[in-house]
């Protein structure tokens, strides 16, 4: 989900962050509706708003980037045109691809309990008892919620919930995370 775009010194270099994935069409005149994944959307989603295109799992996407033409709400779902998209059938081939916009790799979100994907990976997994899990490798968005990946020391990846229950600390000064673990869970069950 992290693509750096400038590496001239770590005060210049920026991150692509994941706002919101396309879903279907909404009418004949190329309106979408978005699956918001910003806790700011009314400053990520506002008329003129230049937003990177892409595809999961690398596939190119039918055009880069998309500037938002108009925004509104509809019965609690996002609805969004675009300058580069007329018609319904233009709509429906945006169908499943991510919105991104770029930060400063150093931003934080303005609520301390928010996070970039971003910071998320590397950062260190450990128990409630201070056992090493492994590593976070990367934040998924899930359907309920987000997932974090931990790849464990023996190499395989583990899919823990990003919920409160379960990641009870985030500590990106101190480069960890705590995980709640149970059997199943990062932890193999016992044969």
């Amino acid at each position: 989900m992290v693509s750096t775009s400038s590496t001239d010194g770590d005060a210049d270099r920026t991150v692509e962050v994941v706002v919101g994935r396309i879903g279907k069409p909404h009418g004949v005149r190329g309106e979408v509706t978005v699956e918001v994944r910003t806790d700011e959307p009314e400053r990520r989603f506002t008329a003129g708003a230049v937003l990177d295109v892409r595809r999961p799992h690398d596939v190119a996407a039918p055009v880069p980037v998309l500037t938002v033409r108009g925004v509104r709400w509809h019965q609690g779902v996002l609805l969004l045109t675009f300058e580069e998209v007329e018609g319904r059938e233009a709509a429906e081939a945006l169908r499943g691809c991510l919105l991104q916009t770029e930060v400063p790799a150093d931003a934080r979100p303005d609520d301390p309990e928010e996070f970039y994907a971003h910071q998320l990976a590397g950062l260190a997994a450990y128990d409630v008892d201070g056992r090493e899990l492994g590593t976070v490798t990367r934040l998924v968005g899930g359907g309920a919620q987000d997932l974090l990946v931990v790849r464990t020391p023996d190499g395989r990846d583990a899919l823990v919930p990003f919920v409160a229950a379960l990641v009870p600390e985030v500590d990106l000064d101190g480069g960890r995370v705590v995980i709640a673990d149970r059997p199943g869970l990062v932890t193999p069950l016992e044969d």
